[in-house]
C-alpha cells in the first residue's frame, strides 16, 4: 500500500525548519526500504504547499490515512517514517485543542468549518509539479475558455459576480470587459501580488503553495480581454514567492502554455517584476509608475488603466486570489461559485488572515457571508490568553476597528463597509481587553504615514497631524476640542485625498472613535492620573472596590492601575490605607 507523508515548505514551514524534517523523512524512507518492501509498503515523502495552520508549524500530513501532526521537528523524522510502516498513530505529536486531540486533519475544527475552494490544493499537491496541478483538475478552465468567444468567458465572470479580492471589491467580469473594448495595438495584464498590509500573507501563501492557479487565471483573461503581455508585479521582501512563480512560468512556457502559440489559440507571455515594498504600490496607477520604472507614485482618474496604462497601453490590474479564482469558475460554472457566497455583496469565498492574539494563526477559507464569531471561535479557536475579545481589525490599514458586541455581523463588503471598516486583502486582527485602540490607531498611522508617497496634502500632513493628536490624547495633554478637531480632520483627510491609501487612511481612527470613544475621552486634560507605589501591600482593596476593574495584581504582591482602563474617579485613591497611590 502506498502512502504519502506531505511536508510544507513554505516561507514560514521553511523558518521553522521543515526543510530539515523533509530531508530526514526521506533519509529515514531510503534507510528503511528493504523493511517496506517486505511489508508491501511503500513510502513517499512530498514536499508540498501551507495547509494555512501557522501555529502549530511545521506540520505533516500522512495519507490516506489524513493522520496530521503538529510541531514536527528533524528528531522526529525516524518516528513518523515507523509509525507509518508499522501501522500506528503517535498520540503525543496530534493536534490538541481544549484537551482534546484530533487525528485526521479533516476533524480538526480549523479545517473542518473551512470551505476550501481556492485553498484546496495546498498542503496536497507539489507546487511546481505540473502533473500534480494537471491531475488536480488544472487547465481544465483555461481549455473551455478557449473553446469559448471571449465575450461568453467574460460573461461567465460577470453572472459569477466575482469582485476583486485584493481590496476595492470592483467586479472582476465588468473589469475585463472594459479592457477587451478598448482601442489599442498592445494590451497588458498585471497581476497585483504586493501584499503590504502588515501581518498578511494570504498572497504569498498561494504563490507559494499553488503557483499554476495564478497563471491559469491570467492565461484565461489573456485570452477573453486580448491581452498579449502579462507582469506579476511582486515585492522584493517574497523571495520564495518569486522562485516558485519564476520557475513555474519557466515550466509553462517549456511545455507551450506560454508563449507565441498556447494551445494553437493564444499568444501571451509573463514577466516579474519587484518592487520595493512600498504600501502605496498596492494602489493600481502606483503600481504602473513603478513597473515602468518611475516612483510609485499615483496617478490622476481618469485616465482608467483600462484606457491608458502600463506605457501608455490599456490594462487591466487584478489580485493574486481574483486570478486563481478564474479557473475555478470557468471549471466548474458561475452558479457553482455563487452557492459558495452569501448572494449579497459577492460570490464565493474569502481568504482571511487570522492574527493577533487569536489561539489559532494562519490563512483560513470561508463562504462569504460566514460571521466573525464563527471565524475568531470555532475556526479560530478563540483568545490565546483567556481574556475578553476586546474587537477585530480587518482591512490592514485601511480598515476599521469593530468592537466585540458587533462579532456576530456576516463578512461582506456592504456589511463591513456599513461598520467603517472593510474587507480589504481579508486580514483580522484580534485584540483582548488588555490592548489598547489608542496604541492600535498610532500604529497603522504611524505605518501609513512612513508609506505616504507624499504626493497629496490632505494624505501627506493629515495622517501626521491625526497621529499628533492621538498622541496628545494619549499623553493627556488633550481637551474635548482636540477630540473634536481629530474628528473633522479625519473626514476631510477621507473626503480630499488623491487615492485609497490617503481615502482610507482615517478608517481606523473614525471607526475608533464610533464604537470606542469613552477611550479617548478618559484620556482628556483635567482628569487626574493614579499610579500605584512601592508602598502597595497587595491588600486586595483596591482591586475589590474599582468599578470598571482597572487594577490587576495577586494578593500581597504590589498592584497596578491599568491606565486605558481607569475613568479617574478616584475610589483607589479613597480606599487604600497605606498611602500607596499617587495622584498626579
Amino acid at each position: 500500500m502506498k502512502h504519502i507523508i506531505r511536508v510544507c515548505t513554505c516561507t514560514g514551514c521553511q523558518a521553522n525548519g521543515s526543510l530539515e524534517i523533509f530531508e530526514g523523512l526521506c533519509r529515514a524512507a531510503s534507510e528503511r526500504k528493504k523493511e517496506c518492501e517486505e511489508k508491501g509498503v511503500e513510502i513517499e515523502v512530498k514536499e508540498t504547499g501551507c495547509i494555512g495552520l501557522s501555529e502549530t508549524v511545521p506540520n505533516v500530513l500522512v495519507d490516506p490515512s489524513g493522520i496530521l501532526y503538529v510541531n514536527v521537528n528533524e528528531n522526529n523524522a525516524e518516528k513518523i517514517v515507523d509509525s507509518v510502516i508499522n501501522n500506528y498513530v503517535i498520540d503525543e505529536m496530534l493536534f490538541e485543542i481544549d484537551g482534546k486531540k484530533y487525528g485526521r486533519l479533516e476533524d480538526v475544527p480549523f479545517f473542518a468549518l473551512q470551505d476550501r475552494v481556492l485553498l484546496a490544493r495546498c498542503g496536497y499537491t507539489t507546487p511546481l509539479s505540473l502533473s500534480d496541478y494537471t491531475w488536480s483538475g488544472g487547465f481544465e478552465g483555461l481549455k473551455k475558455a478557449l473553446d469559448m468567444p471571449q465575450d461568453e468567458v467574460i460573461e461567465i465572470l460577470k453572472n459569477s459576480k466575482l469582485r476583486g479580492r485584493g481590496g476595492a471589491g470592483f467586479l472582476t467580469g465588468l473589469k475585463w470587459g472594459f479592457l477587451k473594448n478598448a482601442k489599442g495595438d498592445e494590451k497588458f495584464l498585471v497581476c497585483n501580488a504586493d501584499e503590504g498590509d502588515p501581518g498578511a500573507f494570504m498572497d504569498r501563501s498561494l504563490l507559494e503553495s499553488d503557483p499554476f492557479a495564478v497563471l491559469e487565471g491570467m492565461l484565461i483573461g489573456a485570452y477573453a480581454t486580448g491581452a498579449t503581455r502579462g507582469f506579476i508585479y511582486i515585492r522584493e521582501e517574497y523571495p520564495l514567492a518569486i522562485d516558485k512563480i519564476k520557475t513555474a512560468i519557466d515550466i509553462l512556457r517549456e511545455n507551450g502554455y506560454l508563449g507565441d502559440n498556447v494551445l494553437g489559440r493564444l499568444s501571451f507571455d509573463i514577466e516579474i517584476r519587484k518592487g520595493a515594498g512600498a504600501f502605496v504600490c498596492g494602489e493600481e496607477t502606483a503600481l504602473m509608475n513603478s513597473v515602468e520604472g518611475k516612483r510609485g507614485q499615483p496617478r490622476i482618474k481618469p485616465p482608467f488603466p483600462a484606457e491608458r496604462g502600463i506605457f501608455g497601453k490599456p490594462t487591466n490590474i487584478n489580485n493574486v486570489k481574483t486570478y486563481a479564482f478564474v479557473p475555478l469558475i470557468l471549471r466548474n460554472g458561475a452558479e457553482w461559485f455563487l452557492e459558495r457566497g452569501d448572494g449579497k455583496s459577492a460570490g464565493g469565498t474569502l481568504l482571511i488572515c487570522l492574527t493577533g492574539k487569536i489561539r489559532l494563526n494562519g490563512v483560513v477559507e470561508v463562504k462569504m457571508g460566514t460571521p466573525l464569531r464563527k471565524v475568531i471561535y470555532d475556526i479560530g479557536g478563540g483568545l490565546k490568553s483567556g481574556k475578553k475579545l476586546k474587537g477585530v481589525q480587518t482591512g490592514g490599514p485601511s480598515g476599521g476597528c469593530i468592537p466585540e458586541p458587533l462579532i456576530d455581523t456576516e463578512i461582506g463588503y456592504e456589511t463591513m463597509q456599513g461598520l467603517g471598516s472593510i474587507i480589504g486583502s481579508g486580514g483580522v486582527i484580534c485584540i483582548d481587553e488588555d490592548d489598547s485602540i489608542i496604541d492600535l490607531c498610532i500604529f497603522f498611522l504611524d505605518f501609513l504615514e512612513k508609506e505616504s508617497c507624499g504626493q497629496c496634502t490632505p494624505c501627506r500632513e493629515g495622517i501626521v497631524q491625526m497621529k499628533d493628536l492621538i498622541i496628545k490624547i494619549k499623553e493627556r495633554k488633550a481637551t474635548e476640542q482636540d477630540i473634536a478637531t481629530l474628528e473633522r480632520l479625519a473626514v476631510y483627510v477621507r473626503d480630499n485625498s488623491l487615492c485609497g491609501l490617503g481615502q482610507t487612511s482615517p478608517n481606523v481612527v473614525l471607526s475608533s472613535l464610533k464604537y470606542f470613544r469613552d477611550e479617548f475621552e478618559r484620556k482628556i486634560s483635567g482628569k487626574p492620573v493614579f499610579k500605584i507605589n512601592g508602598k502597595c501591600t497587595g491588600c486586595h482593596l483596591c482591586l475589590l472596590k474599582c468599578p470598571v476593574k482597572a487594577i490587576t495584581g495577586n494578593p500581597k504582591e504590589k498592584h497596578e492601575i491599568i491606565q486605558d482602563k481607569c475613568i479617574g474617579c478616584g475610589i483607589c485613591y479613597d480606599v487604600c490605607k497605606f498611602k500607596a497611590i499617587d495622584k498626579e
